[in-house]
């Protein structure tokens, strides 16, 4: 609707994580360094936690991107309390046949395909998104398939992506061995407003339109009504484009901005926004291990059993 009006080659601001989107704040770079260290460095278990809309599985989506050609992926894209037996979602991960067998047959199959990827020189990783969802009996178990490791090598590597309870989750005394295997982990935290701003400017950038479209007073007044969240940014953002469109505004206000979230919050829906700190904190605790090359399979599964398979 807008696009052509702002000179834009697509929605700067759309809710889908496109990494080639992807703002590299100094939080963000962090948290994809420390991803890609864990991967050069065959960590075991790697964490990456924030709250809701903070940008996690984007940059997800931008280490799948990066990865090289020798490491095979599984990915579980949610995950549930009535997520079932464990065994058959990481098989239905790598495109696996889990239908009809028993515990020990799903067993069987995945240290088998493991062994198979770490003969023809691949290594397998995981990763679980909203991982916050899982029992604690799930995450032991999920530990106990980490012991196919052996020597120096790390056949599986596995990273957890979740929501802040999952850290909570990951302090229970019960899964205290899984905490102590954790090599790598991060909190994304939202962005400042100086963060919030820059976010602004490059994503319209990136989308083909003028950086300087959203003035200070605009960008300043989007950070207090989204507390620097990135997905409600472009909830906000995008809408302000609509109305800036119906209005012909060839500039977005801090007025256009403040309408926006005076009617989104009319619905009760919005949610009212939590400033984050200037000084953001990351917890990290690393491991050095033996570096390797990479690259992926990937083929990911959604929480109603489908499958989409696909290669990076």
């Amino acid at each position: 609707m807008y696009e052509k009006f702002y000179g834009l080659r697509e929605r700067p601001f759309s809710l889908l994580p496109d990494p080639s989107f992807l703002y590299p704040s100094p939080k963000h770079r962090m948290a994809l360094v420390l991803l890609e260290y864990s991967l050069m460095n065959q960590s075991g278990f790697s964490v990456i936690t924030g709250e809701i809309g903070t940008g996690k599985t984007t940059l997800i989506r931008q280490l799948l991107n990066q990865m090289d050609r020798d490491v095979t992926v599984g990915l579980i894209s949610n995950t549930h309390r009535s997520f079932g037996e464990l065994l058959q979602w990481v098989l239905m991960a790598f495109n696996l046949e889990y239908a009809g067998k028993d515990k020990v047959g799903l067993y069987q199959t995945f240290i088998d395909f493991l062994i198979k990827e770490y003969a023809r020189n691949r290594r397998t990783v995981l990763i679980i998104d909203e991982a916050q969802n899982m029992a604690p009996e799930t995450l032991e178990e999920l530990r106990m398939l980490s012991n196919v490791n052996a020597d120096k090598d790390q056949v599986l590597q596995v990273f957890l992506v979740g929501q802040a309870g999952l850290r909570d989750l990951l302090r229970r005394p019960d899964l205290e061995q899984f905490a102590q295997r954790i090599s790598v982990d991060y909190h994304l935290e939202p962005l400042n407003a100086q963060e919030t701003r820059d976010y602004i400017r490059h994503r319209l950038m990136v989308a083909g339109g003028d950086p300087e479209l959203y003035d200070d007073a605009a960008s300043e007044a989007v950070y207090r009504n989204s507390g620097g969240v990135p997905r409600i940014i472009n909830l906000l953002c995008d809408t302000t484009l609509v109305f800036g469109y119906a209005e012909q505004a060839v500039r977005i206000t801090a007025e256009i901005v403040e309408e926006v979230a005076k009617e989104k919050r009319k619905g009760g829906l919005f949610p009212q926004p939590i400033l984050s700190s200037e000084h953001d904190t990351a917890e990290t605790g690393l491991s050095a291990d033996s570096a390797s090359s990479q690259s992926s399979t990937h083929s990911e599964t959604d929480p109603g059993g489908q499958k989409n398979s696909g290669s990076r």
